[in-house]
């Protein structure tokens, strides 16, 4: 999530948004696909739907009048100062809305570009384990709770708050405990390698936690992300299905990494 602290004479022009490894958490990495052990009985229309959401906001705020941009993005971003003071009025009268519209208002290019990739990679398998009723409610829920927790280190600020990340984190969060040792295929460093999840997301949750201590002045919401993420495994807990395992390869993980040291020991 991005705080728009200088707003944008264009939402296209790069010089006015963070740059996409900002938007991604400060992390050079891009995840292209994964390994599915779902066969997908089917689609993930509840993912897709999220996505085309996103992307149809974002051509008709770049198609419109400068000044529109402006207002939608103060009107319907979350700004934490609205929320805590008495002093500041929302300029439609209802600040509790924000929490969701904002989910959907992204700063350029590179800012929905990198949220929807991630949301194009992992969202469909927490679909297709919450069914997509559920997975809705999640992705809506992480991305209110991820709000709340940056309105609530940042309780004055005055600076809307818009992106899908924090949402995006809690989909990470549960993908991390539904299936850590699915191998993902990432763009680093101009290269595509081959990953174990719990390297990819573990790596990108040590970094927002390195850059939320750090306090890094990037325009990037860090308390965001990690706000989405804990609330995210927390309600990943609770919703999902009786039926679905966590951790469950990590302990075959560990039994072929101890059975491969017991056949080399002399």
């Amino acid at each position: 999530m991005l705080m728009i602290r200088e707003l944008p004479t264009s939402f296209g022009r790069p010089d006015k948004i963070a740059d996409l490894n900002n938007c991604a958490g400060g992390a050079v990495v891009f995840p292209l696909y994964d390994d599915n052990p779902f066969k997908l009985p089917r689609p993930p229309y509840a993912t897709w739907a999220l996505i085309a959401i996103n992307v149809v906001v974002f051509l008709v705020m770049i198609g419109s009048p400068e000044g529109a941009q402006i207002s939608v993005t103060m009107f319907y971003g979350v700004t934490p100062a609205v929320f805590t003071t008495t002093t500041l009025k929302h300029g439609v009268g209802f600040s509790d809305v924000t929490l969701i519209t904002g989910m959907f208002l992204h700063s350029g290019w590179q800012h929905i570009l990198g949220n929807m990739i991630y949301l194009w990679v992992f969202g469909d398998d927490i679909e297709e384990a919450l069914g997509p009723f559920r997975f809705l409610a999640f992705y809506l829920l992480t991305g209110i709770g991820a709000s709340l927790a940056y309105i609530a280190v940042n309780p004055n600020s005055g600076v809307p708050l818009v992106g899908a990340s924090g949402a995006i984190s809690g989909v990470l969060a549960a993908y991390l405990m539904l299936r850590p040792c699915a191998k993902v295929s990432v763009f680093v460093l101009r290269v595509v390698v081959r990953v174990r999840a719990y390297w990819v997301i573990g790596g990108w949750a040590l970094l927002q936690l390195f850059l939320l201590a750090g306090q890094a002045d990037d325009g990037v919401a860090y308390m965001a992300h990690v706000g989405g993420l804990a609330v995210g495994a927390i309600l990943f807990l609770g919703l999902r299905p009786a039926g679905v395992k966590l951790f469950e390869c990590m302990g075959r993980e560990s039994m072929a990494f101890g059975s491969f040291s017991d056949g080399n020991q002399s």
